[in-house]
């Protein structure tokens, strides 16, 4: 059984500060206005030998403004749900609210081991306030700081003793990491919902809903994936405050960690210059890509509407013309599994290796018979390849002149790899070396 808390309470008293400093990482996004953190959050942390996964929270609330609110009471409920224990956080500097007894109240009916930890005591004289929280009759409080850290000790020796296990270092080592970015509501949280039958990332219309980067382990075709949801990538002009801009960070950082990007488009919006952006940044960082044209079902098609749309897609992004487009549907569930097929299927591709003996037996008749244009009248030999032990499929041409290896024959190369060995949806980085 695996080790969970789920640190909960109302917005603003401190929960993704302290689940940033129980991972040790700035993964949450903090900020002084209530309610930014919207959907369940989940981190790796260690204490006294035990490993345990984080579930950072939204802020509970009721009757409020905010658009979001039953729907973050739902991401609540479903993170309190799946753990072992529950961190309560409330705030000294407020005391104790209506919020936080009506909080209490839905907790108990929750049946789960609560932690009550009262924040912002940082000082002695802060201290003192702690003890009106006794009066919500969960037991022990736990006087602490997320901020500095101190008290946190206490509570976390009496945490850990409730785990059944030491738990595991990082549950997602060496799994494949599949990222879903595009612009925002393109339709990246409808599909990660979509794919894993629950409402993991909270969607609306309202574009910029998903803040941080949400992190799911995934099951399909007897494999084992950790998929992403992102915050919508726009254009830097058009992020209109920190909030956001942190988002945005955290949205490439994702990009940054993954083996694979699925590149979610809007069909009625067509292919714009900020998709071109992402894919031309995840093409730069060697990431292997799958374009998924959403919302098809809305538009308007005859025969011929696909292949036109993919035509106009490769003609935008040349020279990246070896991503697979694949056109469906969040919403209706239409082509979904195909598009995670396919970017399994790119992660294949991506981490292949091709003997040296195959590669050599391939390529050199080609070459042989489309020999690189010559250098000065001296002609240009490739003798040799070989594949380099790189992050992204890379070949050595062994050769004679290798700093006049044109680019037109460099593509023709990459062509007749591609054909041969199957790299569709990969970068493939061609280097030419003194032989």
């Amino acid at each position: 059984m695996a080790n969970i808390v789920a640190i909960v309470g109302r917005p603003n008293v401190g929960k993704s500060t302290f689940f940033n400093r129980l991972v040790e990482n700035r993964d949450a996004i903090m900020d002084d206005t209530p309610g930014v953190t919207r959907d369940r959050h989940y981190g790796y942390a260690e204490w006294n030998g035990k490993f345990f996964t984080v579930i950072d929270t939204g802020g509970y609330v009721t009757g409020s403004d905010d658009k979001f609110e039953s729907e973050i009471r739902k991401q609540i409920d479903m993170a309190i749900g799946e753990a072992n224990a529950v961190i309560f956080m409330v705030d000294a500097k407020d005391g104790l609210t209506g919020y936080d007894k009506e909080f209490a109240n839905l907790l108990r009916r929750h049946k789960k081991p609560v932690f009550l930890a009262v924040n912002k005591t940082d000082t002695p004289n802060k201290s003192i306030h702690a003890v009106e929280f006794y009066e919500l009759g969960m037991g022990d409080i736990y006087p602490m700081s997320s901020a500095n850290g101190s008290g946190t000790g206490e509570l976390l020796d009496e945490l850990v003793k409730l785990f059944p296990s030491d738990g595991l270092e990082d549950p997602h080592a060496g799994i494949p990491k599949i990222a879903i970015l595009g612009r925002p509501n393109a339709g990246k949280s409808s599909l990660l919902n979509a794919l894993l039958g629950t409402e993991r990332s909270i969607v609306t219309d309202i574009a910029g809903t998903t803040r941080d980067a949400i992190h799911s382990r995934y099951t399909l075709f007897g494999k084992d994936f950790i998929l992403i949801d992102t915050a919508g990538l726009r254009k830097k002009s058009k992020v209109r405050d920190q909030i956001e801009f942190y988002s945005v960070l955290r949205s490439l950082k994702a990009l940054e960690d993954c083996d694979v990007c699925i590149i979610v488009l809007d069909a009625e919006r067509k292919l714009e210059s900020q998709d071109v952006n992402i894919i031309t940044l995840a093409a730069k960082q060697g990431k292997g890509m799958v374009i998924m044209v959403n919302k098809w079902d809305v538009v308007e098609k005859t025969s011929k509407t696909a292949e036109e749309f993919r035509k106009e897609i490769y003609e935008a992004l040349q020279p990246i013309d070896y991503i697979p487009v694949i056109f469906g549907s969040a919403l209706q569930k239409q082509r979904i599994y195909q598009v995670i097929e396919k970017a399994v299927e790119v992660y294949h591709n991506k981490t292949k290796k091709v003997p040296t003996s195959e590669l050599n037996d391939a390529l050199l008749p080609e070459i042989a018979r489309n020999p690189p244009p010559s250098y000065r009248g001296q002609h240009i030999q490739i003798k040799y390849i070989t594949q380099v032990n790189t992050a992204v499929p890379s070949f050595a041409f062994f050769c004679n002149h290798p700093q006049q290896v044109i680019e037109s024959y460099r593509r023709f190369l990459e062509n007749k790899l591609r054909l041969r060995f199957d790299f569709s949806g990969v970068p493939v980085r061609l280097f030419f070396r003194k032989k």
